[in-house]
């Protein structure tokens, strides 16, 4: 089971974020996403576990967990849809339609 845990301080390391879900069952993998142009953790991540029903029981026993002065949120992973790609909302990944000069173009 994939879970998915925001609202992370950029001090928590990805150890203290599995001792916290160990506590739960057995843990496979923890990740914390960075930003790849700074580097520094962009406030969430995901840990997996491999029976559903400890995943459950975490996301029970830590919703609402304060961990580093942030209340962490804790869901079921849910799959990205194709339609999210990041970016701006609507812009079908293209870019802004004014030919980078803030005017729109005349034909």
């Amino acid at each position: 089971m994939k879970i998915y845990v925001g609202n992370l301080s950029r001090d928590v390391t990805e150890a203290e974020l599995q001792h916290e879900f160990e506590a739960f069952g057995k843990v496979d993998s923890v990740s914390i996403v960075m930003d790849k142009y700074s580097g520094q953790p962009r406030g969430f991540g995901f840990v997996e576990m491999p029976a559903k029903a400890e995943g459950q029981a975490a996301i029970e026993g830590l919703k609402g967990k304060v961990l580093n002065q942030r209340t962490i949120v804790v869901n079921e992973s849910r799959p990205r849809s194709e339609g999210e790609r990041g970016g701006r909302p609507y812009d079908g990944g293209r870019g802004g339609g004014f030919g980078g000069r803030g005017k729109p173009r005349r034909y």
